[in-house]
């Protein structure tokens, strides 16, 4: 194998191919790229065996061919060599990759592509796209909200597409985010639900193109943008039943300015339990009242103004929970919403082109 390319249109494809490689030691070869020749371009694929990444850079073949060497010292001595010369890729003595770019010489050992895991794609016949951007601004709005425990399927989002309309949902067992946007020319006969990983959204939102055309098979989503296709299996379970978690009688109403509660949370939060993040929230009628405590430190009290129509009730809440809701809407003001103390909160941002919504559950103080 033998080829010539830019480093600028190999560079940012390595830089992607760091998020999916294996750096644990399970298998060796999941820490390698798998390199290979076609018709005037490379492929480049990296996998973990639960996420991959095939895509394809311009380049002039000398000598058809395949290698698999270590992605990440692929990238590094990419990145090292100077800007605005070739870079030659040849393979020697079967497995060896010679990478010489002027007077710059590297020899990187590596492992036929037999011996690397088939990365299979779809051939996305269902024709199903929607906006990149749409979609990144969604996973932005549920990705905090991800599980991080051994029941596998909340280590995701819910992807809920139906005729002209997607879904995402997240829940970790303590809080809830849903959002949901329309999508014009997204013309689905029958309704999808998949489970798409964690990883395989933010790795979604390092892409950068306008259309993400979608498709997925009995194991496999499938995420095409531009020449690049991201690969996720599909995580299995049963997801829970999101739209019965999602209060709907809330007598006690709240509208506050979000970037004063915002600022008020990470003044009292200060002083809160390291353990808990608790803070309690006093609402009344034109004002919030927030406190900390911890008994170690002292503790915190702020006030809020807002439009609060609803009984005066006390309610505690995970500071860090709000601040991660309030930080990623840019809506002015956000709405909140209350049965009572006991029972979750509902919070929406008063205005935002898309449909979002979080539920939050209250905690002892």
């Amino acid at each position: 194998m033998k080829f010539r390319t830019d480093k600028d249109d190999i560079i940012k494809e390595l830089q992607l191919l760091q998020g999916i490689v294996e750096k644990r030691n399970t298998m060796p070869i999941l820490a390698n790229i798998l390199i290979k020749t076609g018709q005037d371009e490379i492929e480049l694929t990296g996998t973990d065996l639960e996420v991959g990444l095939k895509t394809k850079i311009p380049a002039t073949i000398e000598t058809p061919g395949s290698i698999t060497v270590s992605g990440k010292k692929t990238f590094e001595i990419v990145r090292s060599l100077r800007e605005n010369l070739e870079i030659c890729f040849q393979v020697e003595n079967k497995n060896t990759l010679l990478i010489t770019s002027g007077s710059s010489e590297f020899k990187l050992v590596g492992l036929p592509e037999e011996d690397y895991p088939p990365v299979e794609v779809s051939a996305f016949e269902k024709g199903l796209a929607f906006p990149l951007s749409v979609f990144q601004k969604m996973i932005d709005r549920v990705l905090f909200a991800i599980a991080q425990e051994q029941r596998y399927y909340l280590n995701g989002a819910l992807m809920v597409l139906r005729k002209n309309q997607i879904e995402l949902v997240s829940t970790d067992g303590y809080r809830l985010a849903y959002v949901k946007a329309l999508i014009d020319q997204l013309n689905l006969e029958e309704e999808t639900r998949c489970i798409v990983s964690k990883k395989a959204l933010n790795e979604l939102k390092k892409f950068d193109d306008s259309q993400v055309s979608f498709d997925l098979d009995e194991s496999n989503l499938f995420f095409k943008v531009g020449q690049r296709v991201l690969i996720s299996r599909i995580i299995e379970g049963k997801f829970p039943n999101y739209e019965a978690v999602i209060p709907t009688e809330n007598p006690n109403k709240l509208v506050v300015s979000r970037e004063e509660l915002l600022q008020s949370i990470r003044r009292v939060a200060l002083l809160s339990s390291d353990r808990t993040k608790g803070v309690k929230f006093k609402f009344a009628k034109d004002k919030i009242t927030l406190f900390s405590s911890n008994p170690e430190i002292g503790e915190a009290r702020d006030e809020v103004s807002s439009e609060y129509q609803g009984e005066e009730l006390e309610i505690g809440f995970n500071a860090q929970y709000i601040l991660d809701f309030l930080t990623i809407t840019q809506s002015e003001k956000v709405f909140l919403e209350l049965k009572d103390s006991k029972n979750a909160a509902l919070i929406k941002p008063e205005e935002e082109d898309l449909n979002y919504l979080y539920v939050l559950m209250p905690m002892n103080i």
